[in-house]
């Protein structure tokens, strides 16, 4: 339960989100505003047809096209796939040892290295893939590459989380909000639930644990990245159903709820607005929105081109509410 000194509402610097997915034609315009109308920037991830703002690296990529994306000034991060780990992954890498004089590259000209922290070995149980993807991948990379700055997204374990803690401050991790709200018995227990597919998958409530601790705990090297991947309701809602949860409509109140149940609201500022953006080396912005503890029924579907997406939660409630704040209402 929530704690009696909960305030009605609470006013936060605009936040960011630092991993995002848009989707192609008219899709895109379905679900950009939903991103646009509360966060002042969002790291969109390289999953689309053709890639947008940041780079997809794949074994082949050119040390020159890095060297390009940093002299644009409009990438700033490069994205890694393990191939096959997920959606549109397919050119992903195969070994980032393929992939040693891009990384090199990436380090010389101080971009990110957005990492989808997996292994796609067909030996490793699905609930494993991240940790043997720290003890295996990202370690020796952190050893490797000692000016690499490194993001791991979508931490979902314990021992992600941990490693991060523990690593210089040149590496740091994102959390969606249904890893900090969900386990996987939310998913699986009394059948199961789609529009909860995610990958990486939810982990045990152990690591949800984990992960609300180090979302909470004040440190910069966690931030807010949703990880909002929309898809059509018939391609959830299948024999072979696609993977993502599509948050971005109520993603700030959904950490919200995530925070104050753990009583940390005076945290929220820090992880959703200045953590993310002091690592990218960016200010951060001047204007406000504001959460009201005000409950609401999630809509049971939004447009989406010429189908529909389920959102997280859809027909349940929220307890907070998005509102402008008199800062953004006069601008």
């Amino acid at each position: 339960m929530p704690p009696a000194t909960t305030p009605p509402s609470l006013t936060l610097r605009r936040p960011d989100d630092w991993h995002l997915h848009l989707r192609d034609g008219a899709a895109l315009a379905a679900v950009v505003g939903a991103t646009a109308r509360v966060f002042g920037r969002a790291i969109v991830m390289p999953n689309l047809a053709p890639p947008l703002m940041t780079l997809y690296l794949t074994d082949d990529t050119p040390v020159a096209e890095i060297a390009a994306a940093k002299a644009s000034g409009a990438i700033a991060a490069i994205k890694v796939y393990p191939a096959g780990a997920t959606t549109h992954s397919a050119a992903g890498v195969t070994s980032l040892a393929r992939a040693t004089a891009a990384i090199a590259a990436i380090e010389k000209h101080g971009l990110v290295l957005s990492l989808h922290g997996e292994v796609t070995d067909p030996a490793i149980d699905v609930f494993d893939r991240e940790r043997v993807y720290v003890e295996r991948t990202l370690a020796p990379l952190v050893r490797s590459f000692p000016g690499l700055r490194i993001v791991l997204e979508h931490v979902t374990t314990r021992e992600g989380a941990a490693f991060v803690a523990e690593a210089p401050a040149r590496v740091a991790a994102t959390i969606t909000p249904q890893h900090l709200l969900y386990s996987r018995n939310a998913m699986l227990v009394g059948g199961v639930r789609p529009h909860l597919y995610c990958l990486p998958v939810l982990k045990r409530e152990t690591h949800r644990a984990a992960l609300v601790a180090a979302a909470t705990s004040g440190s910069a090297k966690f931030f807010l990245g949703t990880d909002s991947a929309p898809h059509a309701r018939h391609a959830k809602e299948q024999s072979c159903g696609c993977a993502g949860c599509y948050s971005a409509p109520l993603a700030l109140p959904l950490y919200a709820e995530a925070f104050e149940d753990a009583g940390a609201l005076d945290r929220l500022e820090g992880f959703a607005s200045l953590h993310g953006a002091a690592f990218y080396g960016l200010p951060p912005h001047g204007d406000t929105v504001t959460l009201v503890r005000e409950p609401w029924t999630v809509p049971a579907a939004y447009a989406f081109g010429d189908a529909t997406v389920v959102p997280l939660r859809a027909g349940e409630t929220v307890r907070w509410r998005l509102r402008p704040s008199p800062s953004v209402a006069g601008s």
